[in-house]
């Protein structure tokens, strides 16, 4: 690609690089403001917008907006349809975080349904007792009842519905019923997905019998049903969260985690874990305030701990606040400090965030103008840091950091997003998760779903100075970032994003790409990323790389090829988003490519 193109603009250069580095054809000499995305990951209009991943799951979202009901009755169907095309990133078996916004009130509100440690989980929870040493990440950490946090999403749904919404959890939950009954097209990423899983899930019988029938992953083409997740969510929709949380269906959770149901001849060691009955009986939501930053006259809020998503972005745009920031002679530059304000950030975060019910976390001080203007001293505009950084002081002015410990992070990059605006103005911002791509691997018997591995987001080193160390109740440190923005009080974004730590720059980047770089949404989306978390060089993807390693090489920043320990894919997120424009006119974006492509869509679309 000729450097004239990227000076040209970063809208058509980035565009163009993901469209190049996805088919291997050349770049389109037309207009790429012009050149709409793949069919289906963009949709126009009015009435209301849904979009996510999949287009079954908008489709169930879009059908409620229509039939009159409202932002919180689409996201809770559409969240439930999910758990059943995209099993191996969600479901009910896992957690996520609910970021709502009242077009009457004008509020916004959350719900934090993040997945809890069991009451007897012990602080050498992942330390192998025969050895003395912690047990291999993977397979056998994430792979065990050692992982499995007591899941929040049932009582997310519940909670969504009787704050927020119109309808029953018995209706929302219809239309994910019939799905699961009547089954599903496979597609190339579920069967990929399944292939990347293959050993795991051969491990455990139930697994393998649901996912890998006649000992291979369903193939592209063929209809995948899951009749035993259809009477679950019946159980479910007739009898309300007791169904999951009391009774039967409590008893057989916890003794699957207690004891995992594996095949005698596999060499998985999966350890049992200590989750009980009652710790699903006592299992809560929480409601808190919402994180709120100013940027560029936008008020942005996410998600507050146990999240670090509206932490870090939050601080990261306020750092970003300061510098003119823009493409053409601009363009090098605004990249070279995206890459250092999101250093600081998860300098930031390692340091000072965990599960507020256990740690004190200083969000006001971690928001504030002032604690980004301290960090944004010590960035220099013209050369990278030398990584990891210090993280900032606190009590500190001008220049002041802190050292502490790197630990690695082990976040996984699955997870799922979905966004939907109504036609009264409310909004929601969902992201939800089993942690990584088939979370633990193990089904529950007879049930037909996966149980999350959340647990391993907590730090895996017992440190008692850890914020995100490992305590009975608490909620792991999550990197989840389901974000509304708004402009003179009512919605103008609403986006998320799966990819574990690299939400948070997916994010940060797709904010960066509409505000300061005049992409579109779709643009935006569509756009290679980078993703810097304070390490020595920066995950990107390959047409980011080629795009702009040689423009920011002489500040010194690094690129290396992105990709997660478990798959080969060098995706970094999956955004979901939706841009309410003056009149009630809705654009709503999906990912054109990643994933496999998402899906968006609108009740009344623009002809």
């Amino acid at each position: 690609m000729e450097r004239r193109t990227l000076a040209a603009g970063l809208g058509t250069a980035l565009v163009t690089a993901c469209l190049l580095a996805v088919s291997g054809a050349p770049p389109s000499t037309a207009d790429p403001a012009t050149t709409a995305p793949a069919s289906g990951a963009t949709a126009r209009g009015s009435g209301g917008a849904v979009t996510s991943v999949d287009a079954e799951a908008s489709r169930v979202g879009i059908e409620v907006l229509r039939r009159g009901g409202n932002a919180a009755d689409a996201a809770v169907a559409t969240a439930s349809a999910l758990g059943v095309t995209e099993p191996y990133s969600a479901g009910i078996g896992g957690g996520g975080y609910f970021v709502h916004y009242d077009a009457r009130t004008r509020k916004v509100q959350t719900i934090d349904g993040r997945e809890t440690a069991p009451r007897r989980v012990r602080p050498d929870a992942f330390v192998d007792p025969t050895t003395g040493e912690p047990y291999p990440f993977t397979p056998d950490l994430v792979s065990s009842g050692v992982a499995v946090g007591v899941p929040g999403t049932v009582a997310t749904w519940d909670a969504a519905l009787r704050r927020f919404g119109t309808t029953s959890l018995k209706q929302a939950l219809r239309p994910s019923i019939r799905l699961a009954d009547r089954g599903f097209r496979v597609d190339r990423t579920f069967r990929d997905q399944t292939l990347d899983n293959a050993e795991r899930f051969a491990a455990f019988p139930d697994t393998a019998e649901l996912f890998l029938p006649g000992g291979d992953a369903p193939a592209v083409g063929t209809r995948f049903r899951n009749p035993d997740l259809a009477r679950t969510l019946s159980s479910i929709a007739d009898r309300g969260p007791r169904a999951f949380y009391r009774g039967g269906l409590a008893r057989q959770i916890a003794r699957t985690v207690q004891a995992p149901p594996k095949d005698p001849t596999s060499d998985l060691p999966a350890e049992p874990g200590s989750m009980t009955t009652r710790d699903l009986a006592d299992y809560r939501v929480v409601s808190q305030k919402p994180t709120r930053t100013s940027y560029r006259g936008l008020d942005v809020y996410g998600m507050a701990p146990s999240s670090s998503g509206g932490t870090s972005v939050g601080e990261a745009l306020n750092i970003l606040e300061g510098y003119r920031l823009g493409q053409g002679d601009r363009l090098a530059r605004t990249l070279h400090l995206y890459l250092e304000a999101s250093a600081r950030a998860f300098a930031d975060r390692a340091a000072y965030v965990g599960d507020p019910a256990f740690v004190d976390v200083p969000t006001r001080r971690l928001l504030s103008q002032d604690f980004a203007d301290s960090r944004a001293c010590t960035i220099d505009p013209d050369r990278a840091s030398t990584r990891p950084v210090a993280a900032g002081a606190l009590d500190g002015h001008g220049c002041a950091t802190e050292a502490h410990e790197e630990r690695p992070d082990t976040e996984n990059v699955s997870t799922t997003h979905l966004s939907v605006v109504d036609r009264w103005g409310d909004a929601v911002a969902y992201t939800l998760t089993i942690e990584q791509t088939g979370g633990s691997g193990i089904t529950v018997p007879g049930r037909g779903f996966l149980l999350n591995n959340e647990l391993t987001d907590f730090t895996t080193v017992y440190d008692e100075g850890d914020p995100n160390r490992v305590q009975p109740g608490k909620r792991p440190r999550s990197s989840m970032a389901p974000t509304i923005v708004l402009e003179d009080g009512r919605p103008r974004y609403v986006l998320g994003s799966p990819g574990g730590a690299t939400i948070i720059t997916t994010v940060l980047q797709v904010l960066l790409n509409r505000v300061d770089l005049g992409m579109t949404l779709p643009e935006a989306v569509a756009a290679p990323r980078a993703s810097q978390r304070n390490t020595a060089s920066t995950s990107a993807e390959p047409a980011f790389i080629d795009a702009y390693d040689d423009l920011l090489a002489p500040y010194g920043q690094r690129l290396t090829p992105s990709g997660d320990t478990f798959t080969s894919a060098a995706e970094i997120g999956a955004a979901a988003a939706i841009e309410v424009r003056p009149r009630g006119q809705l654009v709503a974006a999906a990912e054109p490519v990643r994933r496999g492509g998402g899906s968006a869509m609108v009740v009344r679309p623009r002809r």
